[in-house]
């Protein structure tokens, strides 16, 4: 598929979601910020980064796929107000990223881990503000009933996923972020302006599901 291109059908979506797995990078393979901004990344990626995790919801709705995603409340010290999965730092108690991807899930929008069948995990994505990102992919039921924690999450809304898996849809932006100009994907989707790592996430997932 070609920058051009876009998903053929929500039958052929289908299919690539389901083979996810085989579509796996090299465990060794990192994914992130620096791919865009390859200036100074030696820096920040040598520095030891904090381990986080993130659950990347799609819903099979019979209008098509869909992503879930958060808007995160405008209290919070990162981040605020911006677009993002369910997701957070991974615990010392955490069996590994999928569990702190499903315990993020459960803290902040009440999505139980039995509601999730869990299709394969992205590319670490490293970003330039110190985090090491496991993005785990996961099918959830469409019964779905979203329970927010308004501390954390504002809103949760759905996005097509073909929306999302058009290279058309992959916008390139910039902007000065201490002191350095910075590059980063953007997917306007509406009103709604997803950006940054977020996007970023979203097209290594594009990038697995459409190798050729």
């Amino acid at each position: 598929m070609s920058e051009a291109g876009h998903p053929a059908d929500d039958d052929d979506l289908r299919e690539r979601v389901r083979r996810l797995a085989d579509a796996l990078p090299p465990a060794d393979h990192e994914d992130g910020d620096h791919r865009l901004n390859p200036e100074g990344a030696e820096s920040w990626l040598a520095a030891v980064p904090r381990e986080a995790a993130v659950l990347v919801p799609i819903v099979d709705r019979p209008a098509g796929l869909q992503v879930l995603l958060t808007t995160r409340a405008a209290n919070l010290r990162q981040h605020a107000g911006q677009i993002s999965f369910p997701g957070g730092g991974i615990d010392p108690d955490d069996a590994g990223p999928a569990a702190a991807a499903l315990r993020e899930a459960w803290e902040e929008i009440g999505l139980r881990s039995a509601e999730v069948d869990l299709l394969g995990v992205l590319p670490r994505y490293r970003t330039t503000s110190g985090f090491r990102i496991h993005p785990v992919v996961g099918r959830v039921d469409p019964g779905f009933t979203p329970r927010l924690n308004d501390t954390e999450v504002a809103d949760i809304f759905e996005v097509p996923l073909r929306f999302l898996m058009d290279p058309a849809n992959h916008r390139r932006d910039s902007r000065f972020w201490r002191g350095h100009m910075r590059h980063f994907y953007v997917m306007p989707f509406a009103e709604r302006h997803i950006w940054g790592v977020t996007a970023g996430i979203l097209r290594g997932l594009f990038e697995r599901l459409y190798p050729e």
